[in-house]
């Protein structure tokens, strides 16, 4: 019997008490995603569309628009050519706010890069997370 690989997703959530309309903004306006996230340069809500994220020390990374549905839901595959993974975002009212939901998925766990990305990511969405609130407080 093997041992079951580790998962290649991360998963985190976070309540924001704001309406699902000015999380999608903090999720699709870059100067917004600029202020709690990367700099997006020309990030547009619109399947096929291609942007890049400026994440500083780690690089340039290219992504594609997978999937929009306003208000609801933004996939766009992450670093590709370089991790090839996948941002899920799912904003789902919640009382007088929005969970938003992160799925990053896709790691390569067989390779160093894939192993190494996934342990740091997985504890650094949680603090990206809570930055999206003070930026819609501003």
């Amino acid at each position: 019997m093997t041992d079951a690989p580790l998962p290649a997703a991360i998963e985190h959530d976070e309540f924001l008490p704001y309406e699902p309309s000015a999380v999608w903004r903090a999720l699709t306006d870059p100067e917004l995603v600029g202020r709690w996230w990367a700099a997006a340069a020309d990030l547009r809500p619109e399947v096929g569309h291609r942007f890049t994220l400026d994440m500083g020390a780690f690089g340039v990374q290219h992504c594609t628009v997978a999937a929009v549905e306003p208000e609801r839901l933004l996939r766009y595959t992450f670093a590709e050519g370089v991790l090839d993974t996948t941002l899920t975002w799912t904003l789902v009212p919640e009382g007088s706010g929005t969970r938003l939901i992160l799925r990053h998925e896709g790691f390569d766990l067989d390779s160093h890069l894939g192993r190494q990305a996934f342990a740091g990511m997985g504890k650094g969405w949680a603090l990206v997370l809570s930055r999206i609130a003070p930026v819609l407080a501003a």
